[in-house]
This record gives C-alpha cells, sequence and structure tokens, in this order.
C-alpha cells in the first residue's frame, strides 16, 4: 500500500465504529480523522466527497462517503486493485 487509506469519524458514530473493526478485524491500516476534532479535516472531507456525514473513506482517488460495511464491500468489489491493496480476499463477511 503506498499510504494508509484515510477514514474520517465522528465520535459517537455506529457506522464509524462498524467500519473500523471491519479493517482492524482485516488488518487493514488506517490514518483515522475525527471532523469533530479538525476543522482541517472537516473541509477536506466535505471537499472530496461533496458532503458531511462520516464514515468517509479516502484512499487516493477511491472515496467511499457516509458508508455501511456492506456498502463499503460493494464499492471495493467495483475496485479490485484497491481490494488487492488493502490485502481483501473474499472473506469480507
Amino acid at each position: 500500500m503506498k499510504h494508509k487509506p484515510i477514514l474520517y469519524i465522528k465520535r459517537g458514530c455506529p457506522w464509524c465504529r462498524e467500519a473500523m473493526a471491519f479493517f482492524s478485524q482485516h488488518g487493514v491500516e488506517l490514518d483515522v480523522r475525527d471532523v469533530n476534532e479538525s476543522k482541517a479535516s472537516m473541509q477536506r472531507m466535505i471537499e472530496i466527497s461533496g458532503q458531511s456525514k462520516t464514515p468517509t473513506l479516502e484512499y487516493g482517488d477511491f472515496v467511499v462517503a457516509d458508508f455501511s460495511v456492506n456498502e463499503l464491500i460493494d464499492e471495493l468489489e467495483q475496485m479490485p486493485e484497491v481490494k488487492k491493496e488493502f490485502g481483501l480476499g473474499d472473506e469480507e463477511d
């Protein structure tokens, strides 16, 4: 992996906890940024995704905004090169 994927979160967000647990379970290291603690992170998330909901994932040009883990998996299926860089096989669930 060129760099760590950035996961924008808000403290207390159940979908954010689910996303972090998913990545942790699969050994994917993240750069986690709480947008409530950093105006710059909030601005960046809005810039790349056009919205302010979390979780939002940024990995180069691959951006998934306001997602559930199932939606993330669907997006990764469309981007097999990113899925491979994350080290995810076919055992996501």
